[in-house]
């Protein structure tokens, strides 16, 4: 099929060279031209507008777009909107919030324009691996665009999971998953590491524990990776980011009352590592000084 993309990124620009290498037509835009030169390169129709990407599409058109969730999808999508026709389609790959993707839809619908969400994973490995691919839309709406999902995905790794909104709401839920998962392995290694009598190898753990272990996963692949240096990992500095699914999925199961104590830690846990110095944690010492006489650490705080 032939299949317009818009945002090219570390995201965008892959998914747009592995539709290409699976016999699909691609026009590709960026606001970088950099971006679009890198695409073109690679097989890509490239446009320097929407309006001239829209132009290189075939009835019924599909947009697809990778851009940064919140202002910058929905701006993109009302500006795609304004150029598409009853019939074409618009479908959101980026993190955006459900409920988001809900009202999209719905402002879609006034002209007759379709709308899918897909929650796309895989990062940067997804151009060799395959990305695995949540969606959600109308039956009609997906079926548009389910070459481009069956190309895109690797054996068994895309499903249409229910009407619009329901493939944003499950990437949601699996990026919150993810977060618990990347602590536990965190704090275990860690405990491990702090066991100095043993002089234990914890990259070779790591290695082991991917086979016949029931802990084994793709993230502890990841990690077994990451430790294969040891003096590329020492440069690591331990401030983890967060870019809202976790929040979002704590929110959600706040509203439908799910106990979800353990992505909730894996949050706060990521809080606690962007903090120079805790002031919770001053304020535990001071207490303990004036109650207990216990010892303090003083010199320059934050």
């Amino acid at each position: 099929m032939k299949i317009g993309m818009v945002g090219l990124g570390r995201m965008g620009g892959n998914m747009t060279l592995r539709l290409i290498r699976g016999g699909h037509q691609v026009v590709a835009y960026d606001l970088s031209e950099a971006a679009r030169d890198s695409a073109a390169g690679q097989g890509a129709e490239t446009a320097a507008t929407l309006e001239e990407l829209v132009a290189k599409l075939e009835s019924p058109r599909t947009a697809w777009v990778m851009v940064p969730a919140g202002a910058p999808t929905d701006e993109t999508i009302d500006a795609l909107a304004r150029l598409l026709s009853s019939g074409d389609l618009i479908v959101d790959g980026g993190n955006s919030f459900y409920r988001d993707g809900i009202a999209a839809a719905e402002r879609l619908s006034a002209s007759g324009i379709h709308f899918v969400d897909a929650g796309v994973s895989g990062g940067i490995w997804g151009l060799d691996n395959g990305y695995c691919l949540m969606v959600g839309g109308s039956k009609e709406a997906v079926a548009i665009v389910e070459p481009a999902l069956l190309t895109l995905a690797p054996e068994g790794g895309y499903a249409h999971v229910g009407p619009v909104g329901a493939g944003h709401f499950v990437k949601m839920v699996h990026n919150g998953i993810e977060y618990g998962l990347m602590q536990a392995y965190g704090e275990g290694f860690e405990l491990m590491h702090a066991a100095s009598e043993f002089d234990l190898d914890l990259h070779q753990i790591a290695s082991i524990w991917r086979y016949g272990s029931v802990v084994r996963s793709w993230l502890l692949e990841l990690l077994e990776l990451a430790l294969a240096d040891d003096a590329q990992f020492e440069q690591i500095r331990g401030v983890v980011a967060d870019s809202g699914e976790g929040r979002w999925t704590i929110n959600e199961a706040v509203d439908r009352a799910v106990p979800s104590p353990v992505i909730t830690a894996a949050l706060y846990a990521r809080f606690a590592s962007r903090q120079d110095e805790s002031f919770a944690a001053r304020v535990s010492a001071a207490l303990r000084n004036q109650f207990g006489g216990h010892a303090v650490v003083t010199g320059e705080g934050g």
